[in-house]
């Protein structure tokens, strides 16, 4: 289809990631989607042949590279290239956080995001177009207790991509958005009860969906919100 948008997305396997998948395939785009599960990579590409979905760790910059190469090749550059994959923290005073769990979210949810950005950007810009959304929180604007490592990790995806949108020549975005609360595993792994008073991912991406596909190079360097 002429309006057909080649869209790539991190931790494309559960809760926002693969409702966004959904919906964007029901509307005819091509997705490149990636997440850590072999099994539930294999269980899309069962669902949807007809696109590119890999496991892969996006914390692995060798391994992420290699499969950009691929998308590459194979589909050409993003017109939008979606960051969601990241991690939670187990609920605890920061003092009491274990050292490996620290590591491994930061290693998820800020590196592997430069690393997604780092291997398929250049590309972007070589065509002279595209956008970047790399999703934030509510708690990378605020603070709550017991997460600060998530938050830590997302006012840091802020910060790094109002920088990035500094550094783009015309034609280019990077956006960082707030997806709002949504009840997702991620979610009800802090606070179950209170979860489930939230909006589901198939609610969200009834606005999220539009919302970023509506984003453009006017958007670039703006702290945004779905809804």
């Amino acid at each position: 289809m002429a309006d057909s948008r080649h869209i790539l997305i991190t931790g494309c396997t559960r809760g926002l990631g693969q409702a966004l998948v959904d919906r964007y395939i029901q509307q005819s785009h091509r997705i490149s989607g990636c997440g850590r599960s072999s099994e539930q990579i294999s269980s899309l590409l069962k669902i949807y042949p007809d696109h590119h979905f890999s496991a892969l760790d996006v914390a692995d910059y060798t391994a992420v590279e290699k499969w950009a190469q691929r998308v590459i090749e194979s589909r050409g550059a993003p017109d939008i290239l979606i960051n969601n994959a990241a991690l939670m923290n187990r609920t605890a005073p920061l003092w009491e956080v274990d050292v490996d769990d620290f590591s491994q979210l930061t290693d998820v949810n800020i590196k592997g995001v430069f690393h997604i950005i780092r291997s398929f950007l250049p590309v972007m810009i070589e065509r002279g177009s595209g956008i970047v959304v790399n999703l934030s929180s509510g708690w990378g604007r605020s603070t709550s207790p017991n997460v600060a490592p998530y938050c830590a990790s997302k006012f840091a995806i802020e910060g790094m991509t109002q920088a990035l949108a500094q550094e783009l020549p015309s034609g280019l975005a990077a956006i960082p958005l707030n997806p709002g609360i949504i009840n997702t595993d991620m979610l009800r792994s802090c606070w179950e009860e209170e979860a489930l008073g939230f909006e589901t991912p198939e609610q969200w991406v009834e606005k999220a969906a539009p919302f970023i596909l509506d984003l453009g190079p006017s958007d670039n360097g703006k702290s945004l919100s779905v809804g």
